[in-house]
């Protein structure tokens, strides 16, 4: 079982940027695939961003590509999500979710979670 804890959201401009950290404790944390899913207010749960357990292969969504970069540091067992150039419509709850082996951007598939992090874009 992997515990994950999320850390840094907060209220920024658009076009600002923001990095939310994934603090994750566990065995065998290299075997594990870890994703970044968000929940604004009133939809359901969208993938966002996944980092292989090597850290070699990244996915992003659509709505994400080319603003956000996922990376991981494994001395410290964090991931991060750098938000660049942030618009209104990426405010939502962040969430870190842990699962075994390969990335899947289906919150369903995910085998752990955090307790999230709200991210607001607002002038």
């Amino acid at each position: 079982q992997v515990q994950l804890v999320e850390s840094g959201g907060g209220l920024v401009q658009p076009g600002e940027s923001l990095r939310l950290s994934c603090a994750a404790s566990g065995s065998n944390l290299h075997r594990y695939s870890i994703g970044w899913f968000r929940q604004a207010p009133g939809e359901g749960r969208e993938g966002v961003s996944c980092i292989s357990g090597s850290g070699g292969y990244t996915y992003y969504s659509d709505s994400v590509e080319g603003r956000f970069t996922i990376s991981k540091d494994s001395a410290t067992n964090t991931v991060y999500l750098q938000m660049n150039s942030l618009k209104p419509e990426d405010t939502a709850v962040y969430y870190c979710a842990a699962v075994a082996h390969y990335c899947t951007m289906y919150p369903d598939g995910m085998d752990s979670w955090g307790k999230g992090t709200l991210v607001t874009v607002s002038s």
